[in-house]
């Protein structure tokens, strides 16, 4: 896909993303704490089924599972020299699953460490493992990048500055923020919708970061000054712990897709689901919004 091919799909459209990968991924067995890329590739019949239900269900565009693999976060797990076997196998999966007329983006995310000064991740670290991790996903034919759940709006230009020197290929970004649209290491929902788009982003917004309710106004915000699509990706609403420990989202479909319409009248144009979120989240939220198919 070009970046102008993106621009035309999004014009005068809502366009679905897909819903959480592992939340799902973690209910159909993968244990809470294993490296999630791994196991989906160890998996694939799981990933296999979860996107081809999205697919069915309206996406136009599903993150392929690599939202950790790049060599940082690899390191935790002994894998760093696994890179490229993950992050090519996970995106021939998701191609498999969804088939040709659903466009791939390579997901790439946070490491979940701070950048210096406030702690030890240089840029320049942080900005070889994003072109690295980009560089095995353009070589596994991805149509589109997406850099996600971002902790700060400088991952954002790193990861931008990563793909371009890789590819040409369209470039979304969406940060998860704070209730009052604060990065949790700096920057802001608005600050990325101002800068990102100047430096070459196709699409900016935010993901994760609590229930639709919570997002809505930061998504106004962001509208108002980016020139580009506004992504919208919440959770299913604000989790709650359970007796084992694990996080439960109460939010049923139809309250989600009534929040999205809201979201939509706001001008997001690029709709999901994150945590808590599955198929039947992303088929409601086809019905009431009317998004293209």
């Amino acid at each position: 896909m070009t970046r102008e091919e993106f621009q035309k799909l999004t014009e005068g459209h809502i366009i679905l993303l897909d819903g959480a990968t592992g939340t799902n991924m973690m209910k159909a067995g993968m244990p809470r704490h294993a490296c999630a890329e791994a196991w989906i590739l160890e998996h694939p019949e799981a990933i296999g089924a979860l996107q081809k239900a999205y697919a069915e269900a309206g996406s136009r565009i599903v993150y392929a599972p690599t939202f950790s693999a790049n060599r940082i976060s690899l390191a935790k797990h002994h894998l760093e020299k696994d890179a490229e076997r993950l992050n090519s196998g996970l995106v021939r999966l998701s191609r498999e699953a969804v088939g040709p007329d659903v466009f791939v983006a390579g997901d790439m995310t946070t490491t979940g460490e701070m950048l210096d000064p406030l702690g030890d991740l240089t840029e320049e670290e942080l900005l070889d493992a994003y072109r690295e991790q980009a560089l095995y996903l353009d070589r596994a034919g991805v149509d589109l990048f997406v850099a996600e759940t971002l902790m700060c709006v400088r991952e954002a230009e790193l990861a931008l500055q990563a793909v371009r020197s890789i590819c040409d290929k369209p470039f979304m970004c969406t940060l998860t923020v704070q209730e009052n649209g604060r990065a949790w290491f700096g920057g802001s929902a608005a600050e990325l919708a101002e800068k990102l788009p100047a430096q070459g982003a196709d699409a900016v917004g935010i993901n994760c970061s609590g229930g639709p309710e919570q997002m809505l106004p930061l998504i106004e915000e962001m509208v108002s000054v980016s020139s580009v699509p506004v992504i919208a990706k919440p959770n299913a609403g604000l989790p709650v712990t359970d007796g084992q420990g694990n996080s439960v989202y109460s939010m049923d479909e139809d309250a989600f897709a009534g929040h999205m319409k809201r979201i939509a009248a706001a001008g997001a144009r690029i709709i999901g689901g994150c945590c808590g979120t599955a198929p039947s989240y992303i088929r409601k939220c086809r019905e009431v919004l009317g998004a293209a198919g």
